[in-house]
């Protein structure tokens, strides 16, 4: 057993007791685990500044200590905490739900901007419907009844031998296109002068509004990647997804990136109605979060 952050023994418990939103927080929400570092590059790549949570979900690893990206993105102060939600565990702070999670995030570690994606690994059968990435449409339906700004993180790839996965994967097509059902806005990075294949590019504009136009709840965003392999390129962790890296498939951790600048952006051009931020009661319960 853990303790809680919305536990009624926690400090924090009066916090998020009637806790019910987080005010125009930006939420990205993403597949993969891999894909976490090049969000925050994206949102840095806007403004270093903005204080970023990850809510780990239970759908790969469970201790988000087995999670050396995580680790190393807190000891650099590109993440500001890491909350554990549902079976997953270990994170700065603990909470049951990703609902609970976001309002931590939000009222307890005072984030700009959450991301939410499983821990390391992840698992798929080949099936329509039989992957953990599924949960991001779920997670992405958590964070519009909370009043937050859902971001969907494009799962895309241009060198995955797996028909499926090729151009834009059929994960997001159905976690987004059948699973989410509130609205929520989907960064499509705008993949024009950064040296991607032209018949990718075309083939993922193409994929991405046949979604777009099946499903009355999406909205798509074009976000420039100008700059965005080089800030990928700084990052503190080593870039991988499915074993490759920034030079082996540059458009899996592009539309990463363009999710994160998105949620940026967002803050620049309206930022967030702040009457919803509670003042939170002492200091986040460390629970000495670190990779071994």
């Amino acid at each position: 057993m853990v303790l809680g952050v919305d536990d009624q023994e926690s400090p924090h418990h009066e916090v998020l007791e009637d806790a019910d939103s987080i005010g125009g927080m930006p939420v990205v929400v993403a597949d993969l685990h891999s894909s976490v570092p090049a969000i925050i590059a994206g949102i840095r790549l806007t403004n270093p500044a903005l204080t970023v949570a990850y809510v780990m979900a239970d759908g790969g690893a469970l201790p988000a200590a087995f999670s050396r990206s995580a680790a190393t993105l807190r000891e650099h102060g590109w993440l500001a905490s890491v909350i554990t939600t549902g079976q997953s565990y270990g994170g700065d702070l603990e909470a049951v739900t990703i609902h609970t999670g976001l309002l931590a995030a939000r009222h307890i570690v005072q984030a700009d901007i959450a991301i939410i994606a499983q821990g390391p690994g992840n698992l798929g059968t080949g099936t329509r419907w039989g992957f953990s990435g599924v949960a991001a449409g779920e997670a992405l339906n958590a964070a519009a009844v909370l009043n937050g700004r859902p971001i969907g993180c494009l799962r895309l790839s241009g060198a995955d031998p797996r028909p499926r996965h090729r151009g834009l994967s059929h994960h997001s097509i159905t976690a987004y296109g059948r699973v989410l059902n509130r609205p929520a806005t989907l960064a499509l990075p705008d993949l024009s002068g950064v040296g991607i294949d032209e018949d990718l590019r075309i083939q993922v504009e193409r994929q991405v509004a046949d979604l777009v136009g099946a499903a009355p709840h999406l909205g798509v965003a074009t976000v420039s990647c100008a700059d965005g392999l080089a800030a990928l390129d700084q990052t503190p962790v080593r870039l991988s997804t499915m074993g490759r890296g920034l030079s082996d498939d540059p458009i899996a951790f592009l539309a990463a990136m363009a999710a994160g600048r998105l949620a940026a952006d967002q803050l620049q051009d309206a930022p967030r109605d702040e009457s919803s931020r509670k003042r939170p009661q002492g200091q986040p319960r460390r629970s000495g979060f670190r990779h071994p």
